[in-house]
């Protein structure tokens, strides 16, 4: 079903263009589908060191976000998923380079298979991303709002800072909690996609607008 997914996200990709490329199992067959179009697109903007690796092992330059401007593409997988395509995100420590692209992307498709779909998001412990000075000060602030806040000891991102998943959440404002959480100093960004949520989601092959 993920491979399906994947296969199914290409019909979205643009002759000559730059596209944005998430990380995960389910992105992983998606870069392996994108290797048919290595001469018919510009390149990719990555959000991991392992995406890259896979987009370069199959031939397709890796470009810098900077360079490339706005986006006409992002493609990622998701840890959840509710019925208004908002998401948790960061199951693979990518979550702030994830964000950085989907902001900067016209169109941000997910795809993911029917287990990630949830009524409400929170089921799935929500990844924060923080300096690792300030983890400690972090985790209190979110346990005071009734979070449970789980160092994930030995993971470093790639930009060099630590993740915090927060378990026993139901996040029924999730617009307001990514906004509340983003605003405790030391806090990178959050797993949270409300804000800017997905443009469309494929579940299963399936295009759900």
């Amino acid at each position: 079903m993920k491979k399906r997914s994947a296969e199914r996200a290409l019909q979205f990709v643009e002759e000559g263009s730059v596209v944005g490329v998430g990380t995960g199992s389910t992105v992983k067959y998606f870069i392996e589908s994108l290797a048919g179009w290595r001469d018919r697109i510009e390149g990719a903007v990555s959000s991991s060191d392992q995406s890259t690796a896979l987009l370069k092992k199959i031939g397709i330059p890796v470009l810098d976000l900077n360079a490339a401007g706005q986006l006409p593409l992002y493609v990622d997988g998701a840890d959840e998923c509710d019925g208004h395509r908002r998401l948790i995100k960061g199951g693979g420590a990518a979550l702030t380079r994830e964000k950085i692209i989907a902001a900067c992307s016209q169109r941000f498709v997910c795809i993911i298979d029917a287990a990630k779909q949830v009524n409400v998001l929170g089921k799935f412990p929500l990844p924060v991303e923080v300096i690792p000075m300030a983890r400690s000060h972090v985790a209190r602030q979110i346990a005071a709002r009734g979070g449970q806040p789980v160092w994930r000891d030995g993971v470093v991102t790639d930009n060099g800072n630590w993740i915090l998943d927060v378990h026993n959440l139901e996040i029924v404002d999730p617009v307001g909690l990514e906004r509340d959480l983003n605003q405790i100093v030391g806090v990178v960004t959050v797993g949270l996609f409300a804000a800017r949520p997905a443009d469309a989601v494929i579940v299963d092959g399936e295009v759900r607008a």
